[in-house]
Order: C-alpha cells, then structure tokens, then sequence
C-alpha cells in the first residue's frame, strides 16, 4: 500500500529527486506536451460480488486512463505498472493507454483532479496506481458509478477486509508478492557469509510487515532446510526510510542505510523500496573489492543495475490482472471485487499468466540457483510458510503450531515476527 503522506514534502522535492535519479518526466514519441496534460501512449489495433455489472459507454477505442504516484520509468513500482497496462493494451485490439505520472506533483490538482482530466481526454477505465490516492480514487468512483475504475493494492472492495466500502465500480487488484520476496529471502540466507541480512523498509504499515517478514520466512526456511544452521544464528534486521524513495529532509537517506548496513556486517541487504539504492552501494563497495550483495524490489528487470552485486529481483507483473479487468469493462461485465493474485506455479516467470515472479541475478551461486529452484517447486507443490507456529515479534502466539493464516491474518499482520529486528509500528 502506499500510504497518504508527505504529499506537501514531495510536492517541493520529488521532480529534483526524479530528474537525478530517473531520468525525465514523461517520455513518448509525441513532441513534448504542458505540465500536467496527459500522455498518450500508442494505440494498438473472479471472484464474486452481487452489485449489478457497470457498463462504461463504450467509444471505437477502448482507452485506459492512468494516474501514477510516480514517475512511469522509476525502474521501480510505478514502471511495472505502467508496464502492466501497455501489456493490456498489446494485448486487447482497438485499445489505447493515456496517463499521467508523478501523481501528486501536479500543484493544485488532486489525483481524483487528474483522474477527470484523462476522462476528459476520453478515457473509459481509470486505474490508480497507488494507495496513497485511495481516497481520491473513492472520491473518483462515488462521482463516476459508470466508469469502471481500478485501484492498485488497497481493500476497500475487500467485503472480508477491513475497510470495505459499497463503490460498485471499484476494483482493487494486487499480486501475492508475498511468496516472491519469500524466494528473495531464500537467495539471500544461501548467499550471505555472514549471517546477517539488511532489510531497507520504506514505511510501517500492514503491506510494509507482511512483505518484510515473507522475506524473513523464506530466509530463515532456506538457512534452516538447505544449510542445516540454527535459525538463531540468521540476523534479519530491518530499517524503515519512512517512505517508499527518499524525499531529502523527510526520510533516512536509503544510500546511507544501506552503506550503514554492509558497514556493520550485513553483506546482503534486500530492498523493499521503490529505487536502486541497496543495488547502486552494494556496487561501489564490490567495486572497492569487498564481498556483500544486493536483493533488488517491484521490477524485473533492476539486475542490470548492477549485475555483478544483484541476487536477483523479486517484481510485481500487472499485465494480467490489468488486462482482464479490461476484459470485462468492455465486455459490460466490471463489478466490484478484491483480487489478490496469485503466481502461476507452473512458471513464476510467465509473462502472460504470472502476477508476480523472481528473477536470479548474475551474482546468485549456481548451487544457490539450485537450490531457490527446489524452494519454489516445494512452494508450487503445496508448503506455506505462513504456517504455525509462528511468533510475533512481542512474543504473542499469533498461529498455533500447523495453523494456516488466514489472508485476513497475513494482509492485516499487526507486527513483524519473532526473530527479526526493527519497528513494527511507526512511533
């Protein structure tokens, strides 16, 4: 989830920070469009709810209308699914993508704002790439009930969750990354030689915990399994920036994070934020001819940042999902729904079936290779390590021994778990 902050922070600071770090703004075979009119992209020729289907009118072309809270090329969350969409789009004949990024640089207009500029322009399905515009994607929603709308991540369409809300034009869809960062701890407990693990957390909250602590799943089952250590002797130690990138003056500065974790013996530290940072210092410091690593975040292709110091990227793949809400708004058959999507066992990897997969990095041991090989055949095969006993960081029993979480307990996980360091709440 992203969660609604630092909005007036990011207003002053995130185009700086994306102009060093990402490259520019929006980029299209267009000549250069004003601030804050969308981009077009080139056209190309489950669950259950008892609200009645929206039916969008519906033009010749069928298009797409995104708002990204981030810049569409971040190498990071806000591409894969910008990605997810042009899939969808490649996909489904006589459809186009139009959109806007950098959601809430926009001064004086809000996302639900930029949401009715892309209808304007003619689009026929909204998607918000964010939680953080959870709020103004209901706003959207509630004023637009003919227009299918989708939010990424999210449960107010969740009628189990927590936060549900009768919109019948939401959809909220989100991939269980769950099980690919429990592949990307296992990479990382076969490849460190210390023993020590580095987690670089964005922000505290439910989505944050249950990632973060996935990882810790896979890692200490790896170490355990396939190394034959004690789990005490695993380190996990997570350290929260305070969002999802670093906004200068507002939170840790991830570089030093991870600088501050290789300095103190952690020689692998997982990414669980939106930029390369964990890569980008693993490198300088293999460069200068020490031994650590890095676990990239949220898209695929992150290893060519560094390929010698990447153990490969646990990554979110929209393009399904996207394409089959598209479906059915043209088809006439958009309902509400949650749908929390899981990875084709069969291939974690496949482009066309898959929410979500792993990719080895060059950096990862070809025994290692292996052995993450088993681990996800074990997984595809039935073992969930969201299995008790499991421990809350406190001490609390949270699942007796052989109990299986509910999605209600590992969506909502209220702490980190029993054996990792870190926050598990924000203070």
């Amino acid at each position: 989830m992203r969660t609604k902050v630092f909005q007036v922070t990011l207003l002053a600071t995130i185009l700086v920070m994306i102009a060093t770090a990402c490259g520019p703004q929006v980029v299209t075979t267009q000549p250069p469009v004003p601030t804050n009119t969308p981009v077009v992209a080139p056209p190309t020729a489950e669950p259950t709810a008892t609200v009645p289907p929206v039916v969008p009118t519906i033009a010749k072309t069928f298009t797409i209308g995104m708002v990204l809270v981030g810049p569409y090329n971040d190498s990071g969350w806000s591409q894969a699914g910008y990605e997810g969409a042009e899939y969808a789009v490649s996909k489904i004949p006589n459809t186009k993508l139009i959109y806007v990024d950098l959601g809430f640089s926009h001064q004086g207009v809000t996302p639900a704002q930029l949401a009715e500029q892309l209808l304007a322009q003619g689009a026929n399905l909204i998607i918000f790439n964010s939680d953080d515009f959870k709020d103004d994607s209901n706003t959207f929603a509630k004023a637009h009930p003919d227009v299918p709308t989708i939010m990424f991540s999210g449960d107010q369409s969740w009628a189990d969750g927590q936060a549900f809300l009768n919109i019948p034009n939401m959809v909220n869809i989100m991939p269980r990354a769950e099980y690919a960062k429990m592949v990307a701890g296992c990479a990382a407990a076969l490849t460190t030689q210390t023993g020590k693990i580095g987690y670089l957390g964005p922000l505290i909250n439910p989505e944050t915990r249950r990632l973060a602590s996935s990882a810790y799943l896979g890692a200490k089952y790896c170490w355990t399994k396939y190394l034959q250590k004690d789990a005490a002797s695993l380190k996990f130690k997570v350290t929260w920036i305070g969002y999802w990138f670093n906004v200068p003056g507002t939170t840790l500065d991830p570089s030093k994070v991870a600088d501050d974790f290789y300095s103190s013996g952690y020689d692998v530290v997982m990414s669980g934020i939106d930029t390369t940072e964990a890569l980008t210092e693993a490198k300088k410091l293999h460069d200068a001819g020490q031994k650590v690593w890095a676990v990239s975040y949220d898209y695929r292709n992150n290893c060519s940042t560094a390929p010698d110091v990447c153990l490969g990227v646990p990554y979110f793949n929209w393009g399904p999902g996207v394409m089959a809400q598209v479906e059915k708004a043209i088809a006439g058959t958009f309902k509400q729904d949650w749908v929390w999507m899981t990875p084709d066992w069969t291939n974690i990897n496949n482009p066309d079936t898959s929410a979500t997969g792993f990719v080895n990095g060059q950096a990862l041991s070809s025994d290692a290779t292996a052995k993450v090989a088993q681990f996800i055949s074990e997984m595809s095969n039935g073992l969930n390590l969201w299995t008790g006993l499991i421990n809350l960081q406190d001490g609390t029993v949270y699942l007796t021994a052989g109990t299986v979480a509910t999605d209600q307990q590992i969506w909502y996980l209220p702490q980190l778990l029993q054996g990792m360091e870190g926050q598990s709440v924000s203070q």
